[in-house]
C-alpha cells in the first residue's frame, strides 16, 4: 500500500500519469536489483540490459548507444513540430565497498556499490517512461518524450557527451534530471534557479630538475620547497586573479616527493581539483591555473609539466525549466513539498546538456522522515527511502504533460 491515497494528492482529477501499486511494488524491486548487482562506468552491460528488456516488455523500441552501454529511448513518434522534453537518469556506481549492515539488497560486487542513488534514477526514469507509455497507447500523451539511460556519469568527463554522440539531445528541446538528495526528505524536492552544481576539473602537476645533498641546497632545484610553495601559493594567485564571486578553488588532495631526509629528490608530483561556482570563470581556470603553476615553477628554477583535465561545467538551471518542475511537483503533491536548495560544490555531467539545451535537474529527497543521520552521498553506507522513487515518478510524468500544453 502507498503511502497516501493517490485519490487525495493535489492534482490527481486533472492531470493523468499517476504510478500504479503493481508498477511502484516492481520499481522498488527492480531499483534493489540494481542495487545489489552495480556496475562502474562504460561497463554498465548487465544494467543496460535488465533496461532494455523492461522496455521492450512494454513494447517500446529502445536502442543502445554507440558505446556499448545506456540507452535512447522515445515514448511516440516525433512529428517533426515543437522539439521533445527528454527525461534522463545515469546508471553507473561507484568504485567503493558497500558497508550497509542487515541490508537484504547490498551490493553483491566487492568494491562497488550505488552510493550515489544512480540505481533510483534509472528506477525513475525507467517507471517514468512506462506510466508515459501507458499514457500514448490510450491517447493520451500530446508530445512524444524521450528517455537518456546515460553511462559513466562518474568518470570525467562523464558520459553526457558520448549520449549526444549517439543522438540523444536531437530533435529534444528541453531536458530534465533528478539527483538524490539525503538532506531532504523523502517526498519533497529542491529546486534552484541558476547555478546548481560546481564546475570541477582534474589537475595533476609534475615538478623536476637536478637535485642533491641537503647540505648545498644552492646546488640544486630544491623541488620539495617548490612543491610546497606550489601548493600553497597556486590557490592564493588563482583566487585573486578572478572575481571572488566564482569562487574558483584549487585544491590539493597528493603531494609526493624525495625518500630520504638529506637528499633533495629530482621529482616532486602534486594533484587535486579545480572547483569553480561560476560558468564564465570556469572556462578561464585553465589559463590561469598554468600561468600561476608555471610563475611558482620559474621563481623555483623547476621545470613544470602540468596535466589539466577537463571534468564538467556546472549545472545551471534554465529558470523556465525549473519552473516547469515547480509545477509538476505541485500537481502531485503540492505548494508544501517544494523547497529551495543551495548550490552544491559537488561536479555532475548533466551540465554538458545544458551546454545544448535548456534543462533544470531537481534535488530529490531521500531521507527516511525522521531520521537525524545524514547518510552522505559517495559513502559506503548510503541509502535511499524507496518512496522517493514514487515521487520522481510522478514529478517526471507530471512534468512531461505539463510541458505539452506550454
Amino acid at each position: 500500500m502507498s503511502r497516501e491515497s493517490e485519490a487525495d494528492l493535489p492534482g490527481e482529477a486533472a492531470l493523468p500519469g499517476a504510478l500504479p501499486d503493481a508498477l511502484r511494488t516492481e520499481l522498488v524491486a527492480f531499483r534493489r536489483d540494481l542495487h545489489m548487482h552495480p556496475e562502474l562506468g562504460n561497463q554498465e552491460f548487465r544494467t543496460t540490459a535488465a533496461i532494455k528488456a523492461r522496455l521492450e516488455k512494454a513494447g517500446l523500441r529502445p536502442r543502445v548507444l554507440e558505446t556499448g552501454t545506456g540507452l535512447l529511448c522515445d515514448i511516440g513518434d516525433w512529428d517533426g513540430g515543437r522539439p521533445m522534453l527528454a527525461l534522463r537518469a545515469d546508471i553507473d556506481a561507484l568504485p567503493i565497498p558497500d558497508m550497509k549492515v542487515d541490508c537484504p539488497y547490498r551490493s553483491t560486487v566487492p568494491d562497488r556499490a550505488h552510493a550515489c542513488g544512480h540505481d533510483v534514477h534509472t528506477s525513475v526514469v525507467l517507471g517514468a517512461g512506462l506510466v508515459l507509455a501507458d499514457l500514448h497507447r490510450k491517447g493520451r500523451l500530446p508530445r512524444p518524450v524521450r528517455l537518456i539511460f546515460q553511462p559513466a556519469e562518474e568518470v570525467l568527463p562523464g558520459g553526457a557527451p558520448d549520449a549526444m554522440e549517439s543522438g540523444a539531445l536531437e530533435n529534444v528541446g528541453r531536458i530534465i534530471g533528478v539527483h538524490c538528495d539525503p538532506r531532504v526528505e523523502a517526498g519533497r524536492i529542491g529546486l534552484r534557479n541558476g547555478p546548481l552544481t560546481s564546475a570541477c576539473d582534474r589537475l595533476e602537476v609534475a615538478l623536476d630538475g637536478p637535485g642533491g645533498h641537503t647540505a648545498r641546497p644552492h646546488l640544486t632545484t630544491d623541488l620539495v620547497t617548490a612543491a610546497a610553495r606550489v601548493a600553497t601559493d597556486v590557490p592564493a594567485l588563482v583566487a585573486r586573479r578572478v572575481d571572488a564571486r566564482s569562487g574558483l578553488a584549487v585544491t590539493w588532495g597528493r603531494i609526493e616527493s624525495g625518500h630520504a631526509c638529506n637528499v633533495i629528490p629530482q621529482h616532486a608530483e602534486l594533484s587535486g581539483t579545480v572547483r569553480c561556482l561560476d560558468i564564465e570563470a570556469w572556462r578561464q581556470a585553465p589559463d590561469l591555473v598554468h600561468a600561476a603553476i608555471d610563475e611558482i615553477a620559474t621563481l623555483h628554477r623547476a621545470k613544470s609539466e602540468i596535466n589539466y583535465i577537463r571534468g564538467v561545467p556546472p549545472v545551471v538551471n534554465d529558470p523556465v525549466v525549473t519552473e516547469l518542475l515547480r509545477d509538476a511537483m505541485t500537481a502531485r503533491r503540492g505548494a508544501h513539498t517544494v523547497e529551495d536548495t543551495d548550490q552544491s560544490l559537488g561536479g555532475e555531467d548533466f551540465s554538458w546538456y545544458l551546454e545544448h539545451v535548456p534543462g533544470a535537474m531537481a534535488r530529490l529527497g531521500v531521507r527516511r522522515p525522521g531520521d537525524r543521520l545524514v547518510r552522505d552521498l559517495h559513502q559506503g553506507d548510503f541509502d535511499a527511502d524507496e518512496h522517493a522513487i514514487t515521487v520522481g515518478v510522478e514529478l517526471f510524468t507530471a512534468a512531461a504533460l505539463l510541458d505539452a500544453g506550454r
